[in-house]
């Protein structure tokens, strides 16, 4: 994809999931790589539902801020997927409720947040990793992304909201969205024991997709 479509990608995507009301005000941000290893990046303090592509942070391989607005406070939490994960093209961070309601939830497993209720979470999400709560912008939180050394492909900040890496920019968005969703229907049916992919079913899929449900 070249860097003209990429941030019009990046735009567009993100007005979709503001308007779903999945990332509220101006929180949430986006990152993607360009095609000479460098970064596009949703700015600071910037709203889903206007983004500028022109706008767009553009970094370079090193990190270093080549035009655009200043980017997200969070880019240690995106660098960290990236250093983490090679195959990493985009990363998507949102404060969606639902998800952020299971971080708040005593009984949520810190280890894995989301139930296997559905195949597409398995196949697209995978195991999520509670992280800790850190203040916006702490640089912990890549150090915490970083203590897991590339084993899972998104984690759920406590009090704050979930971030995933993808392949590129629409696996990224997707697997946030089923995220999110799934979240949804584990607080809709929490308490009513929910019937779950069996162990089998799990390793079914992890065998013909590829899913990432180990450690």
């Amino acid at each position: 994809m070249t860097e003209c479509a990429l941030r019009e990608a990046i735009c567009r995507f993100a007005a979709s999931l503001h308007a779903r009301g999945l990332t509220p005000g101006s929180s949430g941000n986006i990152s993607a790589r360009t095609e000479d290893g460098g970064l596009l990046v949703t700015p600071t303090g910037s709203g889903f539902g206007a983004l500028d592509p022109a706008r767009l942070s553009r970094l370079d391989a090193a990190g270093r801020l080549l035009s655009g607005d200043p980017p997200t406070k969070e880019m240690p939490l995106h660098s960290a997927f990236y250093e983490t994960r090679a195959g990493a093209g985009a990363v998507v961070h949102l404060h969606s409720v639902h998800s952020v309601a299971l971080s708040i939830l005593p009984e949520t497993d810190p280890d894995c947040v989301l139930p296997p209720l559905t195949a597409y979470s398995v196949m697209r999400v995978g195991k999520v990793k509670l992280l800790p709560y850190f203040r916006p912008g702490d640089p912990a939180m890549g150090d915490a992304v970083r203590s897991l050394a590339g084993r899972r492909s998104a984690v759920l900040l406590a009090n704050h909201g979930p971030v995933v890496a993808g392949k590129d920019l629409e696996a990224a968005v997707f697997a946030m969205e089923e995220l999110e969703e799934t979240a949804k229907l584990a607080l809709l049916t929490r308490g009513m024991a929910p019937r779950g992919l069996n162990d089998a079913e799990i390793a079914d899929l992890v065998r013909t997709f590829g899913a990432e449900w180990g450690e």
